[in-house]
């Protein structure tokens, strides 16, 4: 981008001081990865893509839907009613408010074997997902390739983020050595405020800023919650590593996928299938499916409905089955519909 041209776009966000012009070229220079386009996901992309990050990796697994749209920022209609991959709608809504910086979407799921490939050449990973799996897994590659990554949830009425500097300041297992226990709650269960999902996209956001310029000294230092129902706040020290944890002192069990299961749940009453690499040739497949019940398909998704089940197929064989959490039934559907 020219000077003039920048000039003009970021005008009002270069007259704050601690960002300048020469914080603008470095956000141009920026490389960040957004795991996770949901809700919180999406409002970060969103804030970034606007804020003149130059290349913005967007990994999701999921597609669009209408329960997405009152929080889900960068989606509209016609991409529910589509069924869009939310990281291909994602990067086609950037384009019309910022069609000077680069998207990369990927549509594929964050596990151990793909890691380095798709979270690998990016300053700043930045939390948009929904399960401590996963976020245990981003740990892992953060704390081991020394790259900063920020934390961030909602839920409710309630919010929490943390920044995690490799080496520095505390990681998320220094925090939540093990996953949450028992009955957790989760937007399908507890519902969300749009208003969480953007207070803590914006709280991390702005982290993001400050590390991508250079204000590393500007970055909090704690585990921040904030609960803007109740307006219950607080924090909680994340300074330093914490003595014994495995995985600052290089214990990487979530990247070497150790328990990972094959089968996850993706909640909505759904179970995801993690099938190896097996290219589906949706036109083939959809007219073998026709006489077992509804099908359509585009060039994202293939789209089948076999009552009281709903099977969402991507290209290279992953699915998304509707309308069971029982792992059994799934595998069972998807053999029969897709192959073993």
């Amino acid at each position: 981008m020219n000077d003039l041209a920048m000039n003009d776009r970021y005008s009002r966000q270069m007259l704050f001081q601690e960002i300048g012009r020469e914080g603008q070229k470095k956000l141009a220079q920026a490389r960040v990865v957004v795991v996770g386009c949901g809700a919180t996901g999406s409002v970060l992309a969103s804030l970034l893509a606007r804020a003149g990050v130059g290349t913005l990796r967007i990994l999701d697994r999921d597609y669009v839907e209408p329960s997405n749209l009152q929080r889900q920022a960068l989606f509209d209609e016609e991409d529910a009613r589509e069924s869009v991959p939310k990281a291909i709608a994602a990067a086609r809504q950037i384009a019309h408010f910022n069609s000077q910086i680069v998207v990369e979407p990927q549509v594929a799921d964050l596990i151990p074997a793909n890691a380095d490939s798709l979270l690998g050449g990016c300053d700043l990973i930045l939390d948009g997902t929904d399960n401590f799996e996963t976020r245990y897994l981003i740990n892992d590659y953060a704390v081991k390739n020394s790259v900063v990554w920020i934390y961030a949830a909602a839920v409710a009425s309630y919010a929490v983020t943390m920044n995690i500097l490799p080496g520095e300041t505390a990681c998320l297992a220094c925090i939540f050595p093990e996953p949450p226990h028992g009955t957790v709650e989760t937007c399908e269960t507890a519902g969300i405020l749009n208003s969480a999902v953007n207070l803590v996209a914006s709280l991390a956001a702005t982290e993001a800023l400050k590390f991508l310029v250079g204000a590393r000294a500007r970055m909090r230092r704690t585990l921040l919650s904030w609960d803007v129902w109740t307006n219950e706040r607080a924090e909680l020290a994340a300074i330093h590593p914490r003595a014994g944890c495995r995985t600052c002192e290089g214990d990487f069990v979530h990247l070497a996928g150790e328990g990972r299961p094959h089968i996850t749940m993706c909640g909505r009453n759904s179970v995801q299938i993690h099938e190896r690499q097996r290219p589906v040739d949706f036109a083939e497949l959809s007219a073998r499916l026709e006489p077992h019940g509804n099908v359509r398909h585009n060039e994202f998704v293939l789209k089948f409905w076999h009552e009281p089940y709903e099977m969402t197929l991507f290209p290279d064989g992953r699915a998304i089955i509707k309308g069971t959490t029982d792992t059994a039934i799934a595998r069972s559907l998807y053999a029969r519909f897709v192959g073993s």
